[in-house]
């Protein structure tokens, strides 16, 4: 379910994704500071997202890897920046996991410390095409997501709004989410007009989410 001011996927688009996630990918390179990032090849996409949104369990089911992205029961466990690529090597696009923020168990020194990475990276990464931000669709945007996407505006990067967890909701109720979210991104200057709902579990979504991943690859060459 998506609800869009942009063109449908179309079948062709859903099949080209399909293709493009298709190989199996593993993990390439973790870094914990900014000057320990790989070289920037090809075209990266990232996600951000609260701890506990499904980050993890999206990634793997974006990629067909029951555990590529790690996941677990423990809010906050993601504490770098996890880079993904596929196993043959080719570097047309990377999957970038963010740190997951908003768990306030963690250290206020530890909190910092991965803001400051994640801000150095945003800013620094002329590869980055797009950040998807995650948002569980039980609950919408919160204001530790707002304080995310006002960073997002101020640094002009492009990022897209996905909701998680959307088997959760009753139909009714999924298209009211999408609509009220929409209507909160929409006047943001680096909000992509598009919200996409998604269940990892039931599968809901991951096809356009890929597709929405090959558009952007496409349109930056």
């Amino acid at each position: 379910m998506t609800t869009s001011t942009t063109k449908p996927y179309d079948a062709a688009e859903i099949e080209a994704a399909r293709k493009l996630f298709e190989g199996p990918w593993d993990f390439v390179w973790a870094s914990t500071k900014i000057d320990d990032l790989p070289p920037m090849v090809g075209q990266e996409i990232a996600f951000a997202g609260r701890s506990n949104v499904g980050k993890s369990s999206l990634i793997n089911a974006l990629t067909r890897r029951n555990a590529l992205a790690r996941t677990s029961h423990t809010p906050g466990r993601t504490q770098q920046l996890n880079f993904f690529r596929q196993v043959d090597h080719d570097e047309r696009l990377t999957i970038v996991d963010m740190p997951g923020y908003g768990y306030a168990a963690v250290g206020k020194e530890k909190v910092a410390a991965w803001t400051n990475l994640i801000h150095d990276y945003l800013r620094g990464r002329s590869n980055l095409m797009r950040v998807y931000v995650l948002i569980d669709a039980r609950h919408g945007i919160k204001d530790v997501d707002g304080a995310v996407l006002e960073t997002l505006d101020k640094a002009a990067v492009s990022y897209q709004v996905v909701l998680t967890k959307g088997d959760a909701l009753k139909k009714a109720d999924q298209q009211f989410m999408c609509e009220a979210t929409y209507d909160e991104i929409k006047r943001r200057p680096a909000a992509f007009p598009e919200v996409l709902l998604t269940s990892s579990e039931k599968g809901m979504g991951i096809p356009e989410l890929r597709a929405a991943i090959g558009r952007v690859l496409s349109e930056h060459g």
